[in-house]
This record gives structure tokens, C-alpha cells and sequence, in this order.
């Protein structure tokens, strides 16, 4: 019979929350079915898995903890009281996984071999709902890797995990980067970059996004610096009709994205 911890300083629980904090980057916290079940298909190793009786009531949440059963050596029922106390969401949704952390590095953008490179590179994006979100775009765009340079916001954070519902799991990443060293990655391998300035010539669409390219955009209120636009191949505008002067970062991704996705679909 599974053991139910229903004391919030069970050793189980502390530890939840510190990888729910941050404190403990070995692990991912995933929370609510449709991430975990997001998870679970793409294969991460799951540590342990936490819910409540409330949700194992629900045929679907029944078929999740089955299939993760046989991996998971811990999946413990907690009170309602011990995971409203876990859960980073206004309404706990009765379930937790905890999972390794999957590999991110220069080595993770090279696991998609044929494939002509669409790389979507963040620099100091401070917002985890828009980090996740660009990930969540770029890979319905069809990106083929996502880079997060030093000074963004965690990936694996539960707020970026949830813009990006499920995208993390799938898309190849690099996170940890400096700015300086995503460039000169791209540079060896013949990945033209490409970013995004009100003040540019040429708009979204009048470039060739067909061949190796790399869409590198800047923090939520200031964009990227003078020197770090300059530092990349190309730049580029995305007209806007006034006094509208800016998008969310996330769309402005998107807007790019899918140009490039109209011209390779083209090609």
C-alpha cells in the first residue's frame, strides 16, 4: 500500500519545494496532468510523483499514475493540505512530478541532423510566462533548438514550464549560454543571426530565412544593446502601424517565426 504524507516537513515535500523554488536544479518540478502527461511522453526520468485522493479519482489521472508506476519508485499520495502548500498555482491540481532535468548544451542543438537550423536565442528574457511561451511558438513554427543565455529566466521554472505546455520537453535546448558564445557557435557553423530593431532597414520579410539562421531577441523592456544588435549578421524591423512602437517579445518571435516557416514551406 503507497504510503500518504500529510505533514508538510516530510523530507519528500521539502525537497519539492526547493526545486519548486529553484534551490535544487537537479530536478524539474511539473505540476497539473496535462504537463505531467507531457513529460512522461517525452521520456524524462521521473524521480517522484506526488497527488492528492481527490485526484486520483479521475480516470485520466488513474492512467498516468499507472504508466508511471513501473519507472517511479516514489509516487506518494500527500493531503490537499500538503499540496496546496506545494503547488505554485492559486488552484493545486492535485498532481506533482518530480523529474531530472533534461540535458541542455551546445551538444543538445545538433540532435536534429538534416535539418536546416532555426534557432531562437534569448538574452536576458526576464519574464518565465514569455520565456515559455517562446518556446511554446517556436516549436510550432518549427524551430529546430532554443538557446537561454545566462541572464534569462530559468527554462524549467513551473511558470515557464507552463507557457510553454510541453514545449520544453520536446525542443532541443542550450540553456546557460553566453551571448558571446551562442554567436560564435553559430559562426562555425555557418548559422547567420539575425535580430530585431525598431530602427533596422529592412523588415521581417525581406530577408531569405531558407537557409541556417538564428532570431536573437532581448530583454522584455529594452531589447537587445546597441553593440549586441550589431554584434549579429543581420537585423531586422517588424512594421507596426503607429503609435503601436512595440509587441510583447513573445509575438514579436512568433511574427518572425512564421515568416520564416511561410518561406522554408515555400521553398
Amino acid at each position: 500500500m503507497e504510503e500518504k504524507i500529510t505533514s508538510r516537513h516530510n523530507p519528500l515535500v521539502r525537497r519539492a519545494r526547493e526545486v519548486r523554488e529553484g534551490r535544487d536544479r537537479g530536478l524539474v518540478f511539473v505540476e497539473g496532468p496535462r504537463l505531467c502527461e507531457e513529460a512522461a511522453r517525452a521520456g524524462l526520468e521521473v524521480a517522484a510523483v506526488l497527488y492528492t485522493d481527490t485526484f486520483a479519482r479521475d480516470e485520466r489521472a488513474l492512467r498516468l499514475l499507472d504508466s508511471l508506476r513501473p519507472a517511479v519508485e516514489k509516487i506518494v499520495a500527500v493531503s490537499d493540505g500538503v499540496m496546496g502548500q506545494l503547488s505554485d498555482t492559486k488552484s493545486p491540481q492535485g498532481v506533482v512530478l518530480l523529474a531530472r532535468r533534461p540535458a541542455s548544451g551546445p551538444d543538445s542543438l545538433d540532435a536534429r541532423p538534416g535539418a536546416t537550423p532555426l534557432v531562437v536565442v534569448l538574452h536576458r528574457v526576464q519574464n518565465p510566462s514569455n520565456a515559455g511561451a517562446i518556446l511554446r511558438v517556436a516549436e510550432a513554427a518549427g524551430a529546430t533548438a532554443a538557446v537561454a543565455t545566462t541572464r534569462t529566466a530559468d527554462l524549467f521554472s513551473p511558470k515557464a514550464l507552463r507557457g510553454a505546455m510541453g514545449s520544453t520537453f520536446r525542443l532541443p535546448l542550450w540553456a546557460g549560454a553566453e551571448f558571446g558564445e551562442i554567436l560564435e557557435w553559430c559562426a562555425r557553423r555557418g548559422v547567420r543571426t539575425v535580430s530585431t530593431s525598431l530602427g533596422a532597414a529592412r523588415t521581417h520579410s525581406q530577408i531569405d530565412w531558407t537557409g541556417p539562421r538564428a532570431v536573437v531577441v532581448g530583454s522584455e523592456g529594452a531589447g537587445l544593446g546597441r553593440e549586441e544588435a550589431q554584434a549579429t549578421d543581420d537585423s531586422v524591423r517588424i512594421p507596426m502601424r503607429p503609435p503601436v512602437e512595440s509587441l510583447n517579445v513573445a509575438v514579436a518571435v512568433a511574427v518572425v517565426l512564421y515568416e520564416a516557416a511561410r518561406q522554408r514551406d515555400a521553398g
